[in-house]
């Protein structure tokens, strides 16, 4: 039986991690944390929207009993009978004013968080399996898969079989904006990941209408910040443009100038998080709607 005291465990072993574990830092000379307090949500693995992501990203998109039947074929399961597991983590301040201060491309802390960050987060997910596993509890996380795959969207180009983003706005946690970034209560210069775990844990409360919900320019006609921070001209009132983005986050000038001015490699993309910082939205949610308020034109609604 579902109970609110095993969301309250999920959430505190990750904010114990976060805040305690020396594996959270940006492996510089002071070795500072990379992330600061995570936001935590939960989602039903029976929840509708992970069927309509097969329409709006794509077939391939896995459904939570898809990805969790994938890796433990054994088991006779329904989708009832499990939760996404989601988790927010925000980037620092200092890092977040590093980036602020950048026009073409991003700064050593912004790098580093991309590139040793994602580290953390990988831990976080082999850590929350191993704890979950050790009450007898069956986990996977979906991106870790050796199955897991980068896909082409009809609609929206580059995609994944389990996009993280859209877990989190499974799990009440954030919403789309102008730029494709996710929008939370702590803002879109952030990382993200999950967990699908055979465990009934409430679902958190989605406190949107729509996927556009958290975004000035959807919500109020306004904003638009992001269009101009984008060095490569990959953001427009039309959207996101992922060729534009990818060519410049993947390119070899960009990656020539992080091996030649702050030392080190990884992986292919860098990232550049221009457009989640010196924006509106950085650091917070900047459009606050009340509950049943419609205030945008997103494709998804939720009720």
């Amino acid at each position: 039986m579902a109970d609110l005291s095993q969301s309250a465990w999920i959430t505190s072993l990750i904010e114990d991690f976060i805040a305690n574990n020396p594996e959270n830092n940006l492996e510089n000379q002071t070795g500072e944390k990379a992330f600061e307090n995570p936001l935590v949500g939960f989602a039903g693995g029976d929840d509708a929207l992970f069927e309509d992501y097969k329409t709006h990203v794509g077939p391939f998109h896995w459904t939570p009993l898809e990805i969790f039947r994938i890796t433990f074929p054994e088991s006779r399961i329904e989708a009832g009978e499990l939760t996404v597991i989601s988790w927010i983590l925000p980037q620092t301040s200092r890092t977040c004013a590093d980036n602020r201060k950048q026009n073409r491309f991003p700064a050593e802390r912004w790098v580093r968080a991309r590139v040793f960050g994602e580290k953390i987060n990988e831990n976080i997910r082999l850590y929350l399996i191993r704890r979950l596993e050790g009450k007898g509890i069956q986990a996977v996380a979906p991106i870790l898969s050796p199955l897991w795959s980068r896909e082409i969207s009809p609609q929206y180009g580059y995609a994944s079989k389990w996009s993280e983003r859209h877990a989190a706005y499974a799990a009440g946690l954030g919403t789309f904006g102008l730029c494709n970034g996710l929008i939370t209560e702590r803002g879109k210069a952030m990382r993200t990941g999950s967990v699908v775990a055979r465990y009934r844990i409430p679902p958190s409360p989605r406190p949107y209408k729509n996927h556009n919900a958290y975004c000035l320019f959807f919500a109020k006609g306004s904003c638009g910040k992001c269009i101009g921070r984008c060095p490569a001209g990959a953001i427009s009132e039309k959207g996101h443009d992922k060729e534009k983005c990818k060519t410049h986050t993947r390119g070899e000038i960009l990656l020539g100038y992080i091996k030649e001015n702050y030392g080190f490699e990884g992986p292919a993309k860098k990232g550049c998080g221009l457009c989640q910082t010196k924006v509106p939205c950085e650091n917070r949610n900047p459009v606050r709607i009340q509950k049943n308020a419609d205030c945008g034109t997103g494709q998804l609604d939720v009720h």
